[in-house]
């Protein structure tokens, strides 16, 4: 077994986590909760400057965004969670979240220490979470992202987004990126259409709950990320003749990983490395994954990668205040 227990000294370690010698008390956070600091300006929050405050639980807690079958996941994710305990020496279990707030309140509260929030749900879990994140799937050629599209079924009587006005549109939860806060602004800026005037808003919770709505009626129009429409089409959950897209978005940054703020610096570190040493050759992950064309972890930064996630919700009038 292999073990990464001297990558930096604590010097390092403090000087590269951000950490600070003053009270959270009074310090820069700009939109950060009031428990954590920013010292270094990237806005995500610093680890505590009290080596006291670090966490190094003898086991870590992994959640991969809800899905409609967490335990489908735990699988695909099975071999990935093998190679982070093989690096960082500690037992990790698999949390199956139901909801982007459970994920978000159980990284807050300290009980989940490795996670990937969904394009929409990565400000407010850097926000109020501490959440930290560090990489996203790319392909191996190092493109990476997904587009928001607007579905709807064959014969709905629905040819082009202006005919959603006086029906239903499906969104997936108020924190998802494509599956509301991007719709939302979209259909405001260039529609002048604006939920609960101009058409219903009903919320099915996930991604996979809109598309399968969709494709069995329910639903005469969702909101979805189309990386997720991939993986269904690919795993025949639903036939391309069930669904037809009306409307495409830019390309949006996708599920964003990493950790908790306050882990112990060098376990986070030993985290970071255990993402970018993962091998995916014949792995379930590769297997799962490569159907929305992702084969690699790709370094990342919050600052630069979810700026445009920013101004949407700057658009929508969105505040990461935490309750």
């Amino acid at each position: 077994m292999r073990h990464y227990t001297k990558l930096l000294s604590a010097a390092a370690v403090a000087l590269a986590f951000g950490t600070a010698p003053a009270s959270a008390k009074d310090c820069p956070r700009g939109d950060l909760d009031e428990r954590y600091c920013d010292w270094n300006g990237d806005l995500v929050a610093d680890a505590p400057a009290n080596p006291d405050e670090w966490l190094d639980p003898d086991t870590l807690v992994f959640a991969y965004t809800p899905v409609e079958d967490p335990a489908v996941y735990k699988t695909v994710w099975s071999e990935f969670l093998d190679h982070l305990s093989e690096v960082t020496g500690k037992k990790v279990v698999f949390f199956p979240v139901q909801s982007n707030a459970a994920q978000i309140e159980a990284m807050r509260s300290g009980r989940l220490h490795i996670s990937g929030f969904n394009t929409g749900s990565n400000p407010l879990a850097v926000n109020c979470a501490g959440f930290n994140p560090f990489t996203i799937m790319a392909s191996k050629d190092g493109n990476f992202g997904y587009e928001m599209e607007i579905i709807t079924y064959p014969g709905s009587g629905i040819e082009k987004v202006e005919d959603i006005k006086g029906g239903k549109l499906a969104f997936t939860s108020p924190t998802s990126n494509s599956g509301f806060k991007a719709p939302s602004a979209i259909l405001k800026a260039d529609y002048e259409m604006i939920p609960e005037r101009d058409f219903e808003a009903v919320y099915s919770g996930k991604h996979d709950n809109s598309i399968l709505g969709v494709a069995n009626k329910d639903y005469p129009a969702a909101s979805i990320a189309n990386s997720v429409l991939r993986r269904m089409l690919s795993r025949d959950v639903i036939t391309a003749d069930q669904v037809k897209t009306i409307y495409k978005s830019q390309t949006f940054p996708t599920t964003g990983f990493g950790t908790v703020y306050n882990l112990d610096p060098r376990l986070a570190a030993q985290i970071k490395h255990a993402f970018f040493s993962f091998e995916w050759e014949g792995t379930k992950l590769q297997e799962e994954f490569e159907k929305s064309n992702e084969g690699q972890f790709l370094n990342m930064n919050y600052q630069q990668f979810w700026d445009v996630i920013r101004k949407i919700d700057t658009a929508n009038g969105v505040s990461y205040a935490c309750k």
